[in-house]
């Protein structure tokens, strides 16, 4: 369906829960959601989108459990992009899932079946869900379920019932706070997403695997989303960061590689600042990544088993917990204005906004630039490379090194994306434990690590502008 400029700005005067705004051109809108002023002020983002049984459906979330936010609740935008709240939940959720074998989408504490009639299932008002995965016993029967303090669930699709199978917390021996996020299912196992990073040295995040037995910690560091497809080698990406940078793992036919990006701001570091960062499909076929405020583009093919293809985007500002393709259009959730319970006394009102571009818009945000490195202050090894960090797409670049003793380093270089690395410089921290290196003008290739000629104690930067 063909909608005008008119015709849609006509369409969302009066909408009930939700107000609408002209954006920067005639080809972008914003749909703007609140919560309730009063009797307690908390949070109203965007917790997931999905387009289903013609409409976009959207879940808001507080801050917290029930009873310290308001107004929040489930949405229903149709093909003029009028919206309407069809249901109040007053909780904290974020996951979604299409379980193709019952034609039914989880989104939230509900279930929408293909004719778009939907079901509140109250058993998790009391819980904070932020992902629902497939089985791996019986997938056309039954859901994972993950929430944020760390229980681990399953459901029967027809039932809704959900029982508790682990409390990961117990499990796997977390001291801080949990914090989960995203999980997702494939090559046989589940993995699951723990950000719970309250300051720097914190170990109890983590990226957890399991295998229908066991589980196992792949890393204590915070980690956001997973994601794969069912198809195309079903290879799983997961995203995460630590002090040094943000950490990008791909699982390709059963074994784990590990990546590092640069950060594009600090200001999302902490648990509480991150909200739920996500890798989506929103082309055919085509990824978009989305982490400490940069937006990338992925292959979701392991060409040669190998991870090509990841060029960044843009930086951004923006807490985006979720975002989608809808009727041609890229469609952005947000988390805006937020009390919190009055921890912000000049907020005011919850309220957030859907924003509704295109793809393309996205080049037109901030150019890509960021900060980060393979070690942050850590323990190295003679000859042990360092995990390949991200080099293309960004325009001028320079590297920090600095020691506790003198010490070399090899700069090596991987141009074709394979993973065969070159020599490219080599690196001498001197009497004063510091060296660097600025990269010629123009000078680029998709991945470049460090290799260490002596033991030592280290912290390795790049900055890229």
């Amino acid at each position: 369906m063909t909608v005008s400029r008119r015709t849609v700005l006509s369409s969302l005067l009066g909408c009930s829960g939700a107000a609408w705004s002209q954006s920067l051109t005639p080809a972008q809108f914003n749909l703007g959601l609140k919560a309730d002023t009063l009797p307690q002020r908390s949070e109203n983002g965007v917790g997931a989108l999905m387009p289903w049984a013609d409409a976009l459906w959207a879940v808001t979330y507080n801050s917290h459990m029930q009873g310290t936010g308001y107004g929040l609740g489930l949405y229903r935008i149709d093909e003029t992009l009028k919206g309407e709240r069809v249901h109040v939940h007053n909780g904290t959720h974020a996951n979604r899932l299409i379980h193709r074998e019952s034609d039914q989408c989880f989104l939230g504490p509900y279930v929408i079946d293909g004719k778009g009639n939907w079901k509140h299932i109250p058993e998790f008002d009391s819980h904070r869900l932020t992902s629902t995965m497939r089985h791996l016993t019986d997938p056309a029967n039954k859901v994972y379920c993950q929430t944020m303090e760390g229980l681990f669930l399953e459901m029967d699709v027809r039932e809704l019932k959900p029982r508790v199978l682990f409390d990961l917390v117990k499990q796997m021996n977390l001291a801080s706070r949990p914090h989960f996020k995203g999980g997702y299912t494939a090559q046989g196992r589940v993995v699951v997403a723990n950000n719970g990073f309250y300051e720097f040295g914190d170990d109890s995040a983590g990226l957890f695997e399991y295998d229908g037995k066991s589980w196992n910690r792949l890393s204590g560091k915070p980690h956001m989303d997973v994601a794969a497809r069912q198809d195309m080698g079903s290879v799983l990406f997961a995203t995460g960061w630590d002090e040094a940078s943000v950490l990008f793992w791909a699982l390709v036919k059963g074994r784990w590689r590990r990546y590092r990006f640069p950060k594009a701001t600090h200001a999302m570091s902490h648990a509480w600042q991150t909200e739920w960062m996500r890798i989506r499909e929103v082309e055919t076929e085509h990824y978009l990544v989305d982490i400490q405020g940069m937006f990338y583009e992925l292959q979701p093919i392991a060409f040669l088993d190998h991870i090509w293809g990841i060029k960044p985007i843009c930086q951004h500002l923006r807490i985006i917990p979720d975002y989608c393709a809808f009727r041609g259009l890229f469609a952005v959730a947000g988390n805006q204005t937020t009390p919190n319970r009055d921890n912000n006394a000049v907020a005011g009102q919850p309220q957030s906004g859907i924003w509704f571009g295109k793809t393309d818009d996205l080049w037109s945000w901030g150019k890509p630039a960021g900060w980060g490195g393979p070690w942050w202050k850590a323990e190295v090894r003679r000859d042990m490379p360092s995990d390949p960090f991200l080099m293309t797409g960004f325009d001028r670049k320079m590297l920090h090194i600095s020691t506790d003793r003198q010490a070399g380093f090899r700069i090596e270089i991987d141009f074709t994306g394979e993973e065969e690395w070159k020599p490219y410089e080599r690196l001498s921290t001197g009497a004063e434990g510091y060296a660097r290196h600025i990269f010629p003008a123009g000078f680029s290739a998709h991945w470049v690590r460090l290799v260490p000629e002596t033991d030592c104690r280290t912290t390795a930067t790049f900055f890229y502008s």
